[in-house]
């Protein structure tokens, strides 16, 4: 993934594809402050949770849009999005994260709400990077409710 992210940069500056480069950089500084800061090594693990956050700030940037009524904003940032969908994992489908709630379900037999971290726990050990943990969240939220 971190080779492909290089890759797609070389291809973006020879194609002057200039929104796609500048997801890119935007995303391999990130990934340098995080090394940084975290004394981390650059791996793919690290690239999934920096494009996770950059996903997360542009979704609630476009909630921000809607209520502006900014749909120049909104296409832009949803662009900016489909990008960065780019380097993560296969994401998914609502059917398919259900049934991994479910495998933890029956695994970890929890009864009240309060078990909500033993069972997030799990689900972000097994869903990180594969689906939207917002969601996630509140599917294990509503079951346990």
């Amino acid at each position: 993934m971190v080779e492909k992210l290089d890759k797609d940069m070389i291809e973006a500056m020879k194609n002057k594809e200039k929104e796609r480069l500048t997801v890119i950089r935007m995303v391999k500084a990130s990934l340098k402050q995080e090394q940084i800061d975290h004394k981390k090594e650059i791996n793919d693990d690290l690239l999934i949770d920096v494009v996770n956050r950059q996903i997360k700030m542009r979704k609630d940037s476009i909630q921000e849009f809607e209520k502006g009524n900014r749909t120049d904003l909104i296409e832009k940032t949803q662009a900016e999005i489909d990008i960065l969908m780019n380097y993560l994992p296969e994401q998914l489908s609502e059917e398919e994260v259900k049934k991994v709630i479910d495998e933890i379900f029956a695994e970890l037999n929890p009864t009240s709400p309060k078990d909500m971290g033993k069972v997030m726990q799990q689900a972000t050990s097994k869903l990180k990077g594969k689906a939207d943990m917002k969601e996630v969240s509140t599917i294990i939220r509503e079951r346990l409710n």
